[in-house]
């Protein structure tokens, strides 16, 4: 049994009023606080913060090609989506395989907005996009219409897929479903999307939407304008883990790992666990909505296969791998799988899918925690002196802690 199952019966601290402890919960330690266990201090993450804004900003640029670049690039969306699915999964314990969803919305509504630019700049105001001229559309849908504000398209990006996925969260977890429960109807909900998306000709149907060639008035046949975009993509990851990293070393944080580990006891101090849970996972469609966006101009197309069953447990991949429970691990996880999918299928296309696989069961089999927990066992032996820990108790029911590795 974990620390955290003794929710509620820790000696309650001195200096606090007793009527300020009733109905909270216990006092976690907060991410890089530096514990009796070992934990790092809080300039750790800083210093690791400064050392990666280095290497994308400055290191990465000059020394990789332009195709290399791209390609970091699309890594880096990959990456966004991770640290979302840490807070979801990691902190909170919802197994999302449906992330997808929201990827989708995110790159749906910048392609749209693109295609309409691209439209326009091309034929006038009234032009349709290539691929409707060339199914015999007559007439723009009018969903589509408001898309050809850049100020709406944004606004779609940032605000619908954290409020479809508060919606859709709080009525699941408002009827206590999670588990397995919740995995399998948030993966029911990307492959309907996904389903809906073939079957729509005026979003593009399976071939999507593709052949951009502009991105708010920068031609994206411009090396200078794609490296903008890296550089634009650089700085949502960063910021899309400050932002995570907030959440986690708040109250919020200490109650979503509370909630997860003793939802009832939670529920008997007068909190709404499904509403603590929505928001974790509102946050982390967020973190994917921006990813979609930001990948479309990237790699140049979005298509129902991209937003499907299968990427969705892709995403969760390169999170397990890198250890869920962490703050970098997710980032770092989803990060090395895309790079060594796309190193080794160039060189063994045919068996890049079993290595995978094998990597996976590996490391679910004998490290839970993920990579990253070898990081926190070589850093807790060292300190305490002790035996070794299991890796099970490094990342997936462990205290509120941040382990940057």
């Amino acid at each position: 049994m974990t620390d955290t199952a003794t929710i509620g019966t820790t000696t309650p601290d001195p200096a606090e009023p007793a009527a300020g402890r009733r109905g909270r919960p216990p006092r976690l330690p907060l991410p890089g606080e530096l514990t009796t266990e070992g934990e790092r201090p809080r300039w750790v993450f800083w210093v690791a913060l400064a050392v990666a804004a280095i290497l994308i900003f400055g290191v990465a640029p000059a020394l990789l090609s332009e195709f290399r670049l791209n390609l970091l690039a699309k890594f880096f969306c990959f990456g966004i989506v991770a640290s979302g699915i840490g807070l979801a999964w990691g902190r909170g314990g919802m197994l999302t395989l449906g992330q997808g969803v929201y990827f989708g919305v995110g790159a749906y509504a910048m392609a749209m907005y693109l295609k309409l630019a691209d439209a326009r700049d091309r034929g006038g105001p009234d032009a349709l996009p290539d691929f409707m001229q060339i199914a015999g559309m007559r007439s723009l849908p009018g969903y589509w219409e408001p898309f050809a504000s850049p100020v709406f398209t944004l606004v779609v990006i940032l605000l619908l897929p954290p409020l479809l996925a508060f919606g859709f969260g709080y009525l699941v977890f408002n009827r206590k479903v999670k588990g397995a429960y919740f995995a399998i109807l948030s993966q029911a909900l990307a492959a309907a999307a996904a389903i809906f998306l073939v079957s729509r000709p005026e979003l593009g149907g399976s071939n999507g939407l593709n052949r951009f060639t502009g991105f708010f008035g920068f031609a994206l046949s411009d090396p200078a304008n794609r490296q903008m975009l890296y550089f634009i993509t650089g700085g949502a990851l960063i910021g899309v883990v400050l932002l995570v990293r907030q959440f986690m070393q708040s109250r919020f944080g200490e109650l979503l790992v509370a909630v997860r580990d003793q939802e009832e006891r939670v529920r008997f101090l007068g909190y709404d666990p499904a509403l603590v849970k929505s928001l974790a996972y509102a946050v982390a469609a967020f973190a994917a909505g921006i990813a979609g966006a930001l990948f479309v101009p990237i790699v140049g197309i979005i298509s129902p296969s991209a937003i499907g069953i299968a990427p969705s447990i892709a995403f969760l991949i390169g999170v397990a791998i890198g250890g869920r429970a962490t703050l970098l691990g997710p980032v770092l996880g989803a990060i090395g799988v895309a790079w060594a999918q796309t190193t080794f299928s160039e060189a063994y296309p045919s068996q890049w899918t079993y290595l995978q696989g094998v990597l996976f069961i590996v490391v679910v089999g004998f490290l839970p925690g993920g990579l990253a927990s070898l990081f926190v066992i070589r850093r807790r032996r060292r300190s305490t002196g002790s035996g070794p820990a299991t890796p099970a108790t490094t990342g997936s029911t462990g205290s509120n802690t941040e382990e940057t590795p």
